[in-house]
């Protein structure tokens, strides 16, 4: 009588592993993604998080991305466990079978979160050049799901699966190229800091904006930012002219990064007003009122929310 061959421990342990790695990358992406959504401040020791929040890459197709790679996760956990409910001998060929088509869902998951995170790093230190730490953790996760869909199990035709990851790899990286060709190459832009300014200023908003330029006010900022162009909406044309602006991105116009990294500017927009700092988009009666503005408040353009 043949003896059942055993099967490695990684192999015996890897759904559970990876299922386990992809609730972690799931509740990490489930809370930036409520930041997101509340233009909320991220518990992020290296106050990069924020930074990559608010640049435009974080958002795709008017969404989070984060909510994206929350799906992601949250599909790799299903991949994963899915086989385990069906193991019982009446159960075998349909636990057979899912186990067959999940270990293909995981490899190919896997392998288009590593590309997506892989260029997604390249961004965050050759672009956006922010520290995020959820950003590289997830990078591993993704990593290590890909490792994970290679080793746990055994796989009889390498050369198929070569050939499969090389497809989802080169599909996942010219889709990514393609979603973020926009951004990577932006229209020139005409104002200061860059989208154009829309709005038309009152007299209000040009008073509260020459104001916060004689009390010394600093408005930082990225001219990709658009939190720092919903800013600068609120006042208008005329009225950013008058702003005190600082360019945080080298690659800006009229860039001050040595600036911004001298007052630790951690997200965009970012006000110093009278030695305090004031981070995301303030109403002008906000700027007003820490400003101690004493003019006219019947400021025309007024913050909505989104």
């Amino acid at each position: 009588m043949r003896k059942k061959r055993s099967l490695p421990w990684i192999q015996r342990w890897s759904r559970p592993i990876m299922a386990g790695i992809a609730t972690i990358g799931a509740v990490g992406t489930a809370y930036l993604t409520f930041v997101k959504l509340t233009q909320g401040t991220a518990a992020c020791p290296t106050g990069g998080c924020d930074v990559v929040l608010s640049s435009p890459y974080a958002t795709v197709f008017g969404l989070p991305l984060t909510l994206f790679g929350f799906l992601g996760y949250f599909s790799m956990i299903v991949f994963a466990v899915a086989p385990l409910f069906f193991n019982t001998l009446e159960q075998k060929r349909l636990h057979t079978r899912l186990d067959q088509w999940t270990r293909l869902l995981l490899f190919m998951g896997g392998t288009a979160m590593m590309v997506f995170s892989g260029y997604l790093m390249y961004l965050l230190f050759a672009v956006i050049k922010a520290a995020c730490l959820y950003c590289i953790v997830s990078a591993l996760l993704s990593t290590s799901l890909f490792v994970l869909s290679i080793i746990g199990f055994d796989w009889e035709e390498i050369g198929q699966l070569l050939f499969t990851g090389i497809i989802v790899a080169t599909v996942v990286l010219v889709g990514t190229l393609g979603m973020y060709a926009s951004i990577n190459n932006p229209r020139a832009e005409t104002t200061p800091g860059g989208y154009n300014i829309t709005t038309a200023s009152s007299q209000a908003e040009i008073s509260l904006a020459q104001h916060l330029k004689q009390v010394g006010a600093k408005m930082y900022g990225a001219f990709w930012c658009p939190h720092c162009h919903d800013q600068k909406q609120l006042f208008g044309q005329e009225a950013v002219a008058q702003l005190n602006y600082i360019e945080c991105d080298p690659k800006g116009k009229n860039p001050r990064p040595d600036l911004c990294q001298a007052a630790k500017i951690q997200g965009f927009p970012s006000w110093e007003i009278k030695g305090k700092f004031y981070q995301g988009t303030q109403s002008l009666k906000q700027l007003a009122d820490v400003s101690g503005y004493q003019g006219d408040r019947n400021f025309k353009n007024v913050l909505t929310p989104k």
